[in-house]
């Protein structure tokens, strides 16, 4: 009867009345149904070497033969378990999964923490440039952050994020990212006011040059600085140290003083050490806010870019502006040492490379 209703064997009900009649259960714990030590052992106590080569070839380090293929691929289980049993060792999958596991190791991203060799005077002008846009602000001028955007291609592309729709309907975008002919790419150019929470955004569709970056600042002067700052007579503006705005591009100071003529504006520029772009305040101030209003949504358009951009809005009061920019921006253009003498740049005392002044200079400029 007990062997039909438990689909146990007869010898083996009997062998367990035999020991129930002898006492020999009693010597088990309350949690255990079997002696200790019995059943199958497992894979890893009966191979001395396995767990030891598995942390061989999943340390970065270390890991076994500079030659071997298995370095330079992705370190997935099923390639760890097929290079196990390339050493001898009868091993699934699953088991190396375990096994991982049992050691102490999970699935991990990577996460940027290194920012390469620090410039000894990094925290220095960290403070000067904070000192300088107190100044500035002390003195009621404007001071700005500015910097390009991530270019960003026209189209139905997938934008990364998600946003609201009706349930099983997705928007549909292109499953290649790749150029569509007559639509190029978009190039955010941004100016945040740091004192007035105000962003200024030129899409431009040519070329990302110094020309492109000071044309974008001359238009947030237009439209946004001078009606806000109607008594400036300078302006200071903090920028990376590399791309169309960097320190050692000779464009970018040439365009800086043909904008300073233009506007009668003593313009003083600051730029953050080299490697230390996320510390610009445009970043977090706008161009994450930014990226958070158009997340999920295809850029599918110029049009469409400018009003997402333009849409822009935080509880903090930020407003933004924005407008396409068509004009051509060509690359390689050269200014020469005659020109730069006609420059009326003066270096600061600290960090004449990084801080500067342009002066208007009314002698006309060729």
């Amino acid at each position: 009867m007990v062997e039909r209703a438990t689909g146990i064997s007869r010898s083996t009900i009997s062998r367990g009345i035999r020991e129930v009649e002898s006492g020999a259960h009693e010597t088990l714990s309350p949690d255990r149904t079997r002696r200790p030590g019995g059943g199958r052992k497992r894979t890893a106590e009966k191979d001395a070497t396995l767990v030891a080569d598995l942390e061989a070839l999943v340390e970065p380090t270390t890991s076994g033969d500079p030659d071997s293929l298995l370095r330079w691929t992705a370190k997935s289980v099923r390639h760890l378990s097929s290079e196990l049993q390339a050493m001898g060792h009868d091993v699934s999958h699953r088991l190396v999964a375990d096994l991982l596991h049992t050691c102490g190791y999970s699935l991990q991203a990577n996460r940027k923490t290194r920012e390469g060799p620090q410039h000894p005077d990094r925290d220095a002008q960290f403070r000067y440039i904070s000192a300088q846009v107190r100044r500035f602000q002390n003195r009621h001028q404007p001071a700005i952050s500015v910097d390009t955007k991530k270019k960003e291609l026209v189209g139905d592309f997938k934008n990364p994020g998600r946003a609201w729709r009706p349930e099983g309907s997705p928007a549909p975008v292109r499953v290649h990212d790749f150029l569509i002919p007559g639509r190029g790419k978009a190039i955010p150019y941004g100016v945040y006011d740091l004192s007035r929470n105000e962003g200024w955004v030129s899409v431009g569709i040519d070329h990302d040059t110094a020309s492109f970056a000071v044309k974008a600042i001359s238009r947030w002067w237009k439209v946004m600085g001078r009606p806000a700052h109607t008594h400036a007579t300078s302006l200071l503006i903090t920028a990376d140290a590399g791309g169309s705005n960097g320190p050692r591009v000779r464009l970018w100071k040439w365009a800086l003083q043909q904008f300073a003529n233009r506007t009668g504006l003593s313009i003083t520029v600051c730029h953050f050490p080299p490697g230390t772009s996320k510390w610009n305040k445009i970043e977090h101030r706008l161009f994450s806010h930014i990226a958070m209003n158009w997340r999920g949504e295809p850029l599918v358009s110029l049009v469409a870019i400018v009003s997402l951009i333009g849409s822009t809005k935080t509880d903090s009061g930020l407003r933004v502006r924005s407008e396409i920019d068509r004009g051509t921006y060509p690359m390689g253009v050269m200014v020469t040492d005659q020109q730069m003498a006609r420059i009326k740049l003066v270096p600061h005392a600290f960090h004449g490379d990084w801080n500067y002044t342009v002066h208007p200079n009314h002698q006309k400029l060729i």
